[in-house]
């Protein structure tokens, strides 16, 4: 009985603890001068224009590590905050960015390494900028044509063909546990 009466209590002071809505509690000079603070940042904003955002390295060999920089210049009104870069995938990595803000018509880079290991065919991916312009995030590509290695071509071969071996067992093994227990 304590227990129910406990939890009605609980309950009803939930339902009358949340009869306020929460838009009468703000004041309507707080939220004009909030707009207006918005507005002014979104204008003053830094802007990160890229020399290139896409960068093509071509025909490659799997295995072979690559790099690149992505140059950029700070084009806004106000200083651009890098807070982080990262890749993709564990393939692409990229660092030496500027720590410090970059003032308006200043210039930065930071490099981009891409390892193939393991990576035949068509490569494409994406390194994201975490920053303070107004899409909060900038994004440059990388791309390559990796030839893929003949002796990780023959081990890829090998292990998908030993994968369709274990996955044909596996069906013949269940059609006949299946068959078995329909003669029952």
């Amino acid at each position: 009985m304590k227990k129910v009466t406990l939890i009605l209590a609980i309950v009803a002071i939930a339902f009358t603890s949340c009869k306020e809505e929460a838009s009468a509690k703000i004041k309507k000079e707080n939220l004009e001068k909030a707009t207006t603070r918005n507005i002014a940042n979104r204008v003053d904003a830094p802007v990160m224009e890229f020399e290139k955002t896409i960068h093509d390295w071509g025909v490659i060999k799997e295995g072979e590590v690559v790099e690149t920089k992505f140059k950029f210049k700070n084009t806004g009104k106000s200083e651009l905050l890098i807070t982080r870069i990262k890749g993709s995938c564990g393939c692409t990595v990229p660092s030496g960015w500027p720590k410090q803000p970059i003032m308006p018509g200043e210039e930065g880079e930071f490099t981009v390494k891409f390892n193939s290991k393991g990576k035949p065919n068509g490569q494409q991916k994406t390194v994201t900028v975490t920053c303070n312009t107004n899409k909060g995030r900038e994004i440059v590509k990388i791309k390559a044509q990796v030839t893929p290695d003949p002796e990780q071509e023959k081990i890829r071969a090998e292990r998908a063909a030993k994968r369709a071996q274990q996955q044909a067992e596996r069906k013949a093994k269940a059609e006949a546990e299946k068959l078995k227990a329909a003669t029952k």
